[in-house]
């Protein structure tokens, strides 16, 4: 096969996912191209402030269901056999209470929480926890054997991973996303683009989806350890904005807290109530936090914002002609980017093939 030039727009997870999947094709040449990179902090970039961790939140049947089920058995595999991703198996407890589920403002961190999850088949190891064993206000929780992910570890991770196979990366800013055709490091017009660009595929020229929309996330990491669970509740007595959550990531990469889920909030600045709030509820949770001595205990290293690149009507995965130019795009993945990664990807290889298998012979 004559040599096939590919460019893709983004370097956070999925952009980075996808580029590695793409290069195990040896006819595929690929060039990121990307205004932030892994190692950049900015609110624009969404990657590295994630959690991240594996906690479904799709439905049975669905795309998405698929998506994260694809990418369990990659995760699944590189905790066990990969160390140096980043990624550690940890033990998740799920905590959920009716008045949260049936909320107006349901998030999708209430919706992983559900006491017959369709995703109980295949994670390790899960429990419909005991009446015993419930904290005080919830009606019901499950355990299973998840797995988080040490973000400052695992982009660099893929990033290296992608030049072992022969990406090529550059920084570049775009207005349309037909001028990413010219990014390719090999100087001539790309034959497909992948447009991987999360929030700013709503003000991208060409694309411009006035569906995406930010959920704002605060988090705050800190040195303390706990009793080394991962934590997630259906909701908090704070607002159905707010939300509770903690994990703590593997190779020293500290324990993160959080948060809320603030639709159309494009504030990039930490509230200090809302960390204190953060951090009030995780203690509740998790008493071994700070030893049973309350927040001031907490060994803080800094406090985040990111903003989760919502679409509504779900993740973008499709072919369409712009200009000429052939675009796959693989972006609006909300909260659940690295746990649908590598399954997005995979589809996104399968529209590459489709679109060059597509193209008249010359």
């Amino acid at each position: 096969m004559t040599e096939i030039r590919i460019v893709v727009v983004g370097a956070g997870v999925s952009g980075l996912t996808t580029a590695l999947l793409l290069s195990e094709n040896a006819d595929y040449k690929i060039t990121v191209a990307a205004k932030h990179m892994p190692g950049d902090y900015d609110i624009e970039y969404a990657s590295p402030w994630a959690g991240a961790n594996y906690l479904p939140v799709s439905v049975q049947g669905t795309d998405l269901a698929e998506w994260e089920r694809n990418t369990w058995t990659v995760l699944e595999e590189l905790a066990r056999l990969h160390p140096e991703a980043g990624i550690h198996f940890q033990e998740a407890v799920l905590l959920n209470r009716s008045k949260d589920l049936e909320s107006d403002n349901l998030s999708a961190l209430a919706a992983s929480t559900v006491t017959d999850p369709w995703y109980k088949d295949f994670v390790s190891n899960f429990k419909n926890m005991s009446k015993d064993r419930l904290p005080i206000g919830y009606e019901n929780g499950n355990t299973f054997t998840s797995v988080c992910i040490n973000t400052a570890i695992y982009l660099p991770w893929l990033t290296s991973r992608c030049l072992e196979s022969g990406v090529t990366f550059k920084r570049a800013t775009y207005g349309h996303v037909s001028e990413a055709s010219n990014a390719h490091s090999s100087g001539i017009i790309a034959d497909v683009i992948v447009n991987c660009t999360g929030l700013s595929a709503g003000k991208l020229g060409g694309v411009e989806d006035k569906n995406m929309i930010p959920a704002r996330g605060q988090t705050v990491l800190v040195r303390n350890e706990g009793d080394g669970m991962m934590y997630a509740t259906s909701g908090t007595d704070d607002g159905d904005e707010e939300v509770c959550y903690s994990m703590t990531r593997a190779a020293g990469g500290g324990t993160l807290l959080g948060g809320c889920y603030q639709k159309g909030n494009w504030d990039p600045q930490p509230d200090p109530n809302l960390a204190v709030r953060i951090m009030k509820r995780a203690v509740d949770l998790c008493p071994t936090l700070t030893s049973g001595k309350g927040i001031e205990n907490f060994s803080i290293i800094r406090h985040g914002v990111g903003l989760r690149p919502v679409r509504v009507g779900g993740t973008r995965i499709e072919k369409e002609r712009i200009n000429g130019d052939w675009v796959v795009h693989n972006y609006g993945h909300g909260g659940y980017g690295y746990q649908s990664s590598y399954g997005c990807s995979q589809a996104v290889v399968k529209l590459v093939e489709e679109v060059l298998r597509a193209r008249p012979t010359l």
